[in-house]
């Protein structure tokens, strides 16, 4: 565990961060950049949580989306971890915390646990419905940004596969989370085509 007995420790104001192992990098690195867009995407996905707690009757898929999202915020917090320890590189006597395949596994049972529930998708959707649908669809596209800055690191430096594995599940979770919480997908806000004009 972690004991933080101060929050500001003067370290960053050159500009620069500690890794994992406590190597120095600036605070743009392709590295830090990765990590803190899957922090973003955990901020947001405490906001989707904090709209489903306020839906008292919202009934078991609220109840169940609450847990699903507490056990994936807590593996984002496993992904940066990942992120923050270049693969093959942990503190003397330690072992570097990874995105491991049940992780994966199980965002992909609970898709197609969900997916079997929803009505047939019939056109594209727009990000909206509930409250709390609106906020899993913000969520669902910091995951993708995640991806892509993970992706870019990953073309540079190794990456675990598994937690980009997990950062694309993720986004596809969120998706059907969302239309979970759109009654099922009936409170889905369709996409028409030219509609606009």
């Amino acid at each position: 565990m972690v004991t933080l007995t101060r929050i500001y420790t003067r370290g960053g104001d050159s500009g620069e961060t500690s890794l994992g192992r406590g190597e120095r990098v600036a605070k743009h690195d392709p590295r830090v950049e990765a990590y803190g867009t899957v922090d973003e995407a955990n901020s947001v996905i405490g906001l989707a949580r904090h709209a489903i707690a306020g839906t008292a009757l919202g009934g078991e898929p609220y109840h169940q989306a609450h847990a699903m999202l507490g056990r994936i915020q807590n593996d984002l917090f496993d992904l940066g971890a990942d992120l923050c320890t270049p693969e093959g590189e942990a503190k003397r006597g330690e072992q570097a915390l990874r995105i491991v395949p049940s992780q994966v596994e199980r965002l992909e049972r609970e898709i197609d646990a969900m997916n079997g529930e929803l009505e047939p998708l019939k056109s594209f959707i727009l990000p909206g419905g509930s409250e709390a649908a609106a906020w899993l669809h913000l969520a669902r596209t910091v995951a993708r940004r995640a991806e892509r800055r993970m992706t870019q690191l990953a073309a540079e430096q190794a990456v675990n596969p598994e937690a980009i594995k997990y950062i694309n599940r993720l986004s596809d979770h969120l998706f059907v989370l969302a239309r979970r919480l759109n009654d099922n997908g009936a409170n889905d806000v369709l996409w028409v085509p030219g509609g606009g004009r």
